[in-house]
């Protein structure tokens, strides 16, 4: 239930797939683009989000590759929404990187820059059965998406 502890190499792949980009991103940032007026409370649930999934991603070895069962179709999804990830940010890099190319869609998921990662993540804890995962990532979801979302928001409303 609370996992097995040991070293995922699953999750360090996922936290590549997650970091790299961002690394990339910033030294590419969207013109305009400013981090002063987000919700303390959504920084906040972000910041511990982010400290939580890392940890619970490296220190669980229940999201290693086991035998196949219809349980493993979780990881493959949670693949599948990492691998859309970094397409979504190979056409926010080869965009012009405004904010709305930052705050945009991704094949009808909205602010998928924020959504995927999350979502993957999550499926990442349903595969290996980890609910301090599962909390971690609703805990990021709210902080991370809801602070994309108060940002695409004020975006819409100064257009």
């Amino acid at each position: 239930m609370f996992g097995h502890f040991g070293f995922s190499y699953t999750g360090f792949v996922f936290l590549l797939f997650l970091f790299i980009p961002n690394i990339i991103w910033s030294g590419k940032k969207p013109q305009g683009y400013t981090a002063e007026n987000e919700n303390r409370v959504l920084l906040f649930m972000e910041r511990l989000g982010e400290m939580l999934t890392c940890c619970c991603a490296l220190v669980f070895s229940d999201f290693n590759i086991h035998e196949w069962t219809l349980w493993s179709l979780w990881l493959i999804a949670a693949f599948i929404l990492m691998i859309m990830y970094e397409i979504w940010w190979v056409c926010y890099f080869r965009s012009e990187r405004t904010l709305a190319d930052f705050y945009s869609d991704f094949l009808g998921i909205p602010l998928a820059g924020a959504t995927l990662p999350v979502i993957a993540f999550f499926m990442l804890g349903l595969y290996g059965r980890v609910v301090l995962m599962l909390i971690a990532t609703l805990i990021l979801g709210i902080g991370h998406i809801g602070i994309h979302m108060q940002h695409k928001k004020e975006l819409e409303d100064y257009i």
